[in-house]
């Protein structure tokens, strides 16, 4: 067994009794977030402290110990700012407090100090796109006149067509619907247009506004000054439009968010060729002009001590386009989507793997790898879906191809364990410990949101993978809060999936989970270098990482493992040296 270099732990997550963060940067190339594993907290579902239903900060900072035996290097919270809450916080009102719903500035604070002294690190979610049509500004805008500065902080337009009564352009919400809204004027005529790439109730920011790019450097630093130690940007991709808005007719088989859905990959492919794609950006997404806002951004977070972090949700094809938004003087990370949306298909992850490192590694940054998070069908449901499945439809009683729940999991198990022993940072988002698959069967009455009110029930949308989690089997809302109800019902027989029916089970999905990652450490897996095993069977993915060697069985046949070799872990029970390796399993061995 190949031991570990000393005190990674403490190398990688400062002791609680560090300080709260280095007075000093890391070395180049050494920083944290290279090889951190970040757990994704949706606020709203994580704890409620108060019993009204909805989680928040303080049921948060009730729950850290919970995450710090996980064992995560930081958390990236959901939007908790002041918000009318019609898009779940992502309709941002005032970008400097905290939503009553959640708490206030002093529970963020504690929250972030006791999250600092478990040497875990706190990222804060970012909404630059777009506000909330409540935010002083648009408030403004409404009541100025066309033309005025006001407007000019967003995109408002006049409309085509017999006295502007048609839309300026083509273009469709990612919610459904046109992406424009007329508004009354002050004297009750029919008035201007504005754009609004999700909800009408999201109004996009006009970013070629001076007066736009400095409120949000402003913004950066507010967070920045209270300590927190950096940003995941929403629709990182989407803040610039294409100069003139032309109309926009998108291929059949783009996804909501502008990249190329990866549905079933071909029988035969060649992993060493770049994955194929015919992506031709939006005129709303993956502008150029993007990278000089990411730069300015890079330049505020430079300005303070310590290693602080920028991670874009860029949904942008294909990976070499995409590495242009981590290059050395922006972003720090993007979410590998590309990854997120690989089969569980040995030579597609083999060849999107290979693809990630080399192509990040040629901007010097670290490949990220991500499997689930608040927009997209849980991976131990996604996974076993027997049909193809767009980003942002969501899947209900009704879906295509529904999955087989018992073979889901066994795949996220296998596919997790893969994904931890890769070098790069990885991103877990809540309950995905626990196993928890898609709550399929969510009442029609009880969906929140937008995607299933602007398509009329056609597409189902992100509900079923925001389901408040189960701490405790036997309590109401099992344990998220003290009262009876939970704001999304969650399915009963997540009973048998509570944090407390598995924690201490070595074989339930926790104890995997709190495996692979102590492992991780151990191993210093994040800050290593992948070098692939020869002559594997091409439904394997096979790899070694600083002397620990990774087999990944995607295929339908048992492999048989080496008898002289130590299993470190295993994605199913009773895997052990000398015996086999079965059809969706992940073992990690050492000579």
């Amino acid at each position: 067994m190949t031991s570990a270099p000393e005190d990674v732990r403490t190398a990688t997550r400062p002791s609680a009794n560090a300080p709260a963060r280095p007075d000093a940067p890391a070395v180049a190339g050494a920083e944290w977030w290279r090889s951190a594993v970040i757990y994704q907290i949706y606020p709203r579902s994580f704890a409620d402290s108060n019993g009204d239903g909805i989680g928040d900060l303080p049921g948060i900072t009730s729950r850290l110990d919970a995450l710090d035996r996980l064992g995560v290097d930081a958390i990236w919270l959901s939007p908790f700012m002041t918000s009318p809450q019609k898009d779940a916080g992502y309709d941002v009102a005032d970008y400097r407090d905290v939503d009553p719903l959640f708490g206030t500035l002093d529970d963020f604070d504690r929250m972030l100090e006791e999250a600092h002294a478990r040497g875990i690190r706190v990222i804060a979610d970012l909404v630059p796109n777009h506000s909330s049509d409540r935010h002083v500004w648009f408030q403004e805008a409404l009541a100025a006149a066309p033309g005025s500065p006001e407007r000019g902080r967003y995109l408002f337009r006049e409309g085509r067509g017999v006295d502007g009564t048609e839309p300026p352009n083509n273009w469709q919400s990612v919610f459904g619907g046109p992406a424009w809204t007329r508004i009354v004027e002050a004297d009750g005529t029919p008035g201007q247009w504005y754009l609004h790439l999700f909800d009408s109730s999201q109004p996009d920011f006009d970013w070629t506004n001076e007066e736009v790019r400095s409120e949000f450097e402003d913004i950066l630093r507010f967070w920045l000054d209270r300590g927190v130690d950096g940003f995941r940007v929403d629709v990182a991709h989407g803040l610039i439009k294409e100069e003139g808005l032309p109309d926009w007719f998108p291929p059949a088989d783009s996804n909501s968010m502008g990249g190329s859905q990866t549905a079933s990959e071909p029988v035969e492919i060649d992993e060493f060729e770049p994955a194929p794609t015919e992506f031709v950006p939006a005129p709303y997404w993956g502008q150029d002009g993007v990278h000089e806002v990411y730069r300015a951004w890079n330049r505020v977070l430079a300005e303070y001590e310590g290693d602080r972090v920028l991670c874009a949700e860029a949904w942008v094809d294909p990976l070499p386009r995409m590495a242009k938004w981590v290059r050395s003087d922006e972003m720090h990370q993007a979410f590998n989507f590309g990854y997120m949306f690989t089969d569980w298909d040995a030579p597609a992850l083999r060849r999107v793997i290979r693809q990630s490192i080399e192509e990040f590694g040629k901007v010097g940054a670290p490949a990220t790898w991500v499997l689930s998070n608040h927009d997209v069908v849980r991976h131990a449901s996604r996974l076993a879906l027997k049909a193809e499945n767009l980003q942002g439809d969501g899947i209900g009683p009704n879906t295509p191809g529904l999955p087989d729940a018992a073979l889901g999991l066994r795949r996220a198990r296998a596919a997790t364990a893969l994904m931890l022993a890769l070098p790069g940072s990885a991103y877990l988002y809540q309950g995905e410990e626990l196993g928890l698959p898609e709550h399929i069967f969510l009442p029609d009455e009880a969906r929140q949101d937008p995607t299933w009110f602007r398509t009329a029930g056609e597409r189902y949308g992100r509900d079923g993978c925001r389901v408040p989690l189960p701490w405790e089997h036997d309590a109401t809302a099992f344990g998220f809060g003290s009262g009876d109800a939970s704001w999304l019902p969650q399915p009963a027989e997540w009973s048998t999936l509570a944090r407390d029916v598995q924690a201490g089970d070595p074989g339930s999905t926790l104890s995997l989970y709190e495996a692979a990652l102590r492992l991780r450490r151990e191993h210093a897996l994040g800050t290593g270098d992948l070098e692939w095993m020869p002559d594997a069977r091409r439904d394997l993915v096979a790899f070694t990482n600083r002397g620990v060697t990774v087999v990944a069985n995607t295929g339908a046949e048992a492999v048989p493992i080496p008898a002289d070799a130590i299993v470190l872990l295993a994605s199913e029970p009773g895997i052990v040296a000398g015996g086999d390796l079965p059809a969706d399993t992940t073992v990690w061995l050492a000579a």
